[in-house]
């Protein structure tokens, strides 16, 4: 597996900082808001062996953290790791050389971004059914859409016409994509 080079990070970074103000500003959500939900970007030099998965592009990981010196569950809170898949996002723009690095790490992170936000806001429950996370992916996929759709970054349309394919009716999405719709 190929991780990203350091100039690569640096486009990731970026990407991940732009998709925090656009989510953030989407769903107005105040500094301290912000600071409440508790997550981290990860690329695959910072991935440990199971959080690496083959074919999504990223994955979305809930952790319960809990503050070093306390053992009551009331001071618990939820940590969301995003791992993005270096190898899986390479392989996807060697396939398809119009797909640039930026906007589509841009459009995964908003993804992510936005399940998030859903999920610390009680719009949506982590641990839904199979066709309930479904529904899920599919309303999130619509909304990254509604957030990039109207900025202006080059390569961005391309990535959003590639992404159409996420955000088919329920009933004609593929099975691999139904038994992991939270693999982004």
């Amino acid at each position: 597996m190929i991780p990203f080079n350091p100039k690569q990070i640096d486009v990731v970074n970026n990407a991940a900082s732009m998709a925090e103000e656009l989510v953030f500003n989407d769903y107005k959500m105040s500094p301290g808001e912000w600071k409440r939900a508790c997550y981290d970007f990860k690329t695959l030099a910072d991935l440990h062996p199971d959080e690496i998965v083959h074919g999504p592009l990223a994955q979305l990981i809930r952790y319960e953290g809990k503050p070093r010196h306390t053992s009551l569950n009331s001071f618990s809170f939820d940590f969301y790791k995003i791992c993005f898949q270096d190898h899986a996002i390479l392989k996807l723009i060697a396939q398809y050389p119009n797909i640039m690095l930026f906007p589509l790490t841009l459009y995964i992170a908003a993804h992510e971004l936005i399940h998030i936000v859903r999920f610390s806001k009680f719009l949506q429950n982590f641990h839904a059914s199979p066709e309930e996370r479904l529904a899920e992916e599919k309303r999130v996929h619509d909304k990254t859409h509604d957030i990039l759709g109207n900025i202006r970054q080059n390569g961005m349309s391309d990535v959003l016409i590639f992404s159409n394919g996420w955000r088919l009716p329920l009933d004609r999405l593929t099975d691999s994509f139904k038994n992991n719709p939270y693999d982004s």
